[in-house]
């Protein structure tokens, strides 16, 4: 065995440029694999991530009549009481934090521009609002007892021209039916970098919210966050059902978690091109290999070396060949990846509804993917070697002799 790998690095080093192009494509193929599966994954996750802190919570009590499709304020489908429910929840030790939020539909006008927004009523202090308090570009965070103050995203401010200490008038809709304006002042403008989701939410103090929707005493949900997102199903088991239902991350998030295998299996698709192409370079290296050195061959098997001592040698060339293109392509594609997991793609307002994607998106390259793609490279070189393998070792040793002259 150490003598077919002595004969094949020697095979590959007549012709040095042609063997470390073949490896570069290799490696080029891998880099770029790296770098797609880094991308997948760093975009799920942050859309999930997203999607967990800023809409869904790992967990939501609510009414079971209650449908996040809608905004209904009618008591029936709203939580009774929910800041005792909330401080119950807080107890279980997994729980980092719950707090009530209060949903409602309404309109932001300001002179003769007005826009549709969602209005959330929210609890300033809780520790669920951070992305907000600590995402203020400008103005200050609302105070609990604040009556006439609200937060509004960035991306709305920019289109509206707003700034904080602006006047507004919110027209918001009722638990009755009805639509209540009222005049509103900004007092801090905030951004999540989530430009889809900052442009059309609307911030206020929870008691405020529950006044002016005439919805007092309730909320829309109870927002629940975990310590460990690996622990929802021990939570939804000690709080049980009761009068409300439990509706986990995984089910209010399953637009997201679709997307995902859609977008797994359509980059399988990429793969495969890729290593195609990366096979058909390797192929080529290898056949113009059997031409060259079809004496060679002609005499090793004239001196007895059986066809399948030859196809062992062309293999080893091969696994050479992928040993080295891996090599480079997991430092070629560490570094890349490196890059964009550090400063990221600028993707701005995506515009997908149903989904939350941040300004920009992080790749995320795991151990697992890493491994997973540099034996589906290597699996792939070898079989690439496969055609001239066989090619090689079913010569005549005569005609091989004669076409080598």
């Amino acid at each position: 065995m150490i003598q077919l790998y002595k004969m094949a690095l020697r095979d590959l080093g007549r012709n040095r440029r042609r063997s470390f192009f073949s490896a570069l494509a290799l490696a080029v193929g891998l880099a770029l694999l790296m770098l797609m599966a880094a991308v997948i994954e760093g975009e799920y996750r942050g859309a999930m991530d997203l999607s967990i802190q800023l809409r869904s919570g790992h967990l939501q009590v609510r009414a079971p009549s209650y449908d996040e499709d809608k905004t209904s304020l009618a008591w029936e489908d709203l939580v009774e009481n929910p800041d005792s429910i909330a401080a119950q929840i807080t107890t279980l030790p997994t729980v980092k934090v719950a707090t009530p939020r209060l949903f409602a539909s309404g309109i932001l006008a300001t002179g003769a521009d007005s826009v549709g927004v969602r209005i959330v009523g929210i609890d300033p202090p809780s520790e669920a609002n951070a992305p907000y308090r600590d995402g203020l570009v400008g103005g200050e965070y609302l105070n609990a007892d604040d009556r006439a103050g609200v937060l509004i995203g960035r991306p709305l401010a920019e289109k509206l021209n707003l700034r904080a200490g602006d006047p507004i008038n919110l027209l918001v809709n009722t638990s009755n039916g009805d639509v209540d304006e009222q005049l509103f002042t900004i007092r801090g403008i905030y951004s999540t970098r989530t430009p889809a989701y900052d442009e059309s939410t609307v911030f206020m103090p929870l008691a405020k919210a529950q006044a002016i929707t005439r919805a007092e005493k309730h909320a829309s949900i109870i927002f629940v966050l975990l310590k460990e997102r690996e622990q929802t199903g021990a939570v939804v088991t000690a709080l049980g059902t009761g009068n409300y239902q439990v509706a986990t991350w995984e089910q209010m998030n399953e637009l997201v978690l679709q997307t995902e295998q859609f977008a797994s299996a359509y980059m399988v698709v990429l793969y495969l091109i890729i290593l195609a192409i990366t096979a058909t370079v390797i192929v080529n290296t290898l056949v113009m290999a059997v031409f060259e050195r079809t004496r060679e061959i002609g005499i090793l098997s004239a001196i007895g070396m059986r066809g399948g001592r030859i196809m062992a040698m062309f293999f080893a060339e091969s696994s050479l060949l992928a040993v080295g293109g891996i090599g480079m392509g997991l430092a070629l594609g560490g570094l890349v990846v490196a890059y964009f997991t550090r400063y990221g793609f600028y993707i701005g307002d995506m515009g997908l509804t149903g989904i939350l994607f941040g300004e920009r998106i992080y790749a995320y390259l795991t151990l697992s993917d890493t491994l997973t793609l540099a034996v589906i490279a290597f699996v792939i070189t070898l079989v690439a070697a496969l055609y001239p393998a066989m090619l090689a070792a079913r010569m005549d040793p005569v005609q091989a002799l004669h076409g080598g002259k």
